[in-house]
C-alpha cells in the first residue's frame, strides 16, 4: 500500500511539473501568454521618449499610444523595452521582443530580416543647423560633417547626398549636443522630431528636404510572426475611424500631415 501511495504521489508530482513548464512556455516569443513586448528607442519625441517631467520615467509618445490601443484591442498587456535604435531588429531576431515601434521605415534591406505592418504615418526629412548657417538644402551639405542616427533611414539618405561627411550617432539627443558643440555642422532628422528640438533650442533651425528613397513608419515583427495579420486590420480601423488622426494631432499638432492611407 505504501508503494502504491508513493507511486501515485510521484505521478502527480510529475504531472504538476509538466503543467507548470507548459504554462511558462505558452504564448511563445518575448511576451507571456497575455503580454506583448514592444522594443523601441525612446529618444525620438514625439514618437517615443522618456517622460521625466512627472518623475515616473514612463515611456510615452505617438507610437506608444498606438501600441497601447492595438494591444488593448487584442486583449494583451503591453511591456515596453528601451533599446538603442540599431539594436531593435536584433531584438526581434533573438525573440527578445514581439514587435518594434520606433518611427521605423520598412526598407527593402530591413524586410530581409523582419516583417512589417502597413505604413501608419509618413513624414519628411529635414536639415537641422544653427540659425544663419545657410545649410538649407541637400546641396549645401557638400563637404560638411552631418550627424545622423545610427541604423536610421536618415543615415541611408545621407549616403545619397554628394560630398557629405556622415557621422552616425546612437541617440537624437547626442546628435543635438554634437551640433551645438560644433562637432558637426548639421543634422538630418524627421520633421516631426525636429520641431520638438527646435522648440527647446531656439538657436537652431530646420528646413525640409525631399525624401529621395523609402519613407513612412510601420510596425516591425520577427519573420513569420502571426501578429502582422492581427495588427494590420486594427491600424486600418484606426485610420478609417479617425483615431489615428486624433493621435497625430495630439502628438504632432493640428498642422501635421495626415496619417498614411491604408492600401486599397
Amino acid at each position: 500500500m505504501k508503494r502504491l501511495r508513493f507511486w501515485l504521489t510521484a505521478c502527480l508530482t510529475a504531472l504538476l511539473a509538466i503543467g507548470t513548464v507548459t504554462a511558462c512556455n505558452s504564448g511563445g516569443g518575448a511576451g507571456s501568454s497575455n503580454t506583448l513586448t514592444m522594443a523601441t528607442s525612446a529618444d525620438y519625441p514625439p514618437y517615443e521618449y522618456v517622460d521625466s517631467s512627472s518623475g515616473s520615467q514612463e515611456i510615452i509618445g505617438f507610437d506608444v499610444d498606438i501600441a497601447k490601443h492595438i494591444t488593448e484591442k487584442l486583449g494583451y498587456e503591453l511591456k515596453i523595452d528601451n533599446v538603442d535604435f540599431n539594436g531593435l531588429i536584433p531584438a526581434l531576431q533573438s525573440k527578445r521582443a514581439d514587435f518594434v515601434m520606433a518611427g521605423m521605415t520598412p526598407t527593402a534591406e530591413r524586410k530581409q530580416n523582419v516583417d512589417f505592418s502597413t505604413i501608419y504615418y509618413d513624414a519628411k526629412n529635414t536639415i537641422v543647423a544653427k540659425k544663419g548657417s545657410s545649410l538649407t538644402t541637400a546641396e549645401s551639405l557638400n563637404g560638411k560633417a552631418v550627424g545622423v542616427q545610427l541604423g536610421s533611414i536618415q543615415e541611408t539618405a545621407a549616403k545619397d547626398i554628394k560630398g557629405i561627411q556622415a557621422k552616425p550617432l546612437n541617440r537624437i539627443s547626442e546628435m543635438v549636443q554634437e551640433l551645438k558643440a560644433g562637432r558637426v555642422e548639421a543634422l538630418i532628422m524627421e520633421d516631426t522630431v525636429a520641431k520638438g528640438f527646435i522648440a527647446s533650442n531656439p538657436d537652431l533651425e530646420f528646413n525640409t528636404i525631399p525624401n529621395t528613397g523609402e519613407s513612412g513608419s510601420a510596425v516591425a515583427f520577427p519573420k513569420g510572426s502571426e501578429l502582422v495579420a492581427k495588427f494590420d486590420p486594427i491600424l486600418a480601423e484606426m485610420k478609417s475611424s479617425g483615431k489615428m488622426e486624433e493621435l497625430v494631432t495630439k502628438w504632432f499638432g493640428a498642422d501635421a500631415p495626415a496619417p498614411a492611407k491604408s492600401p486599397s
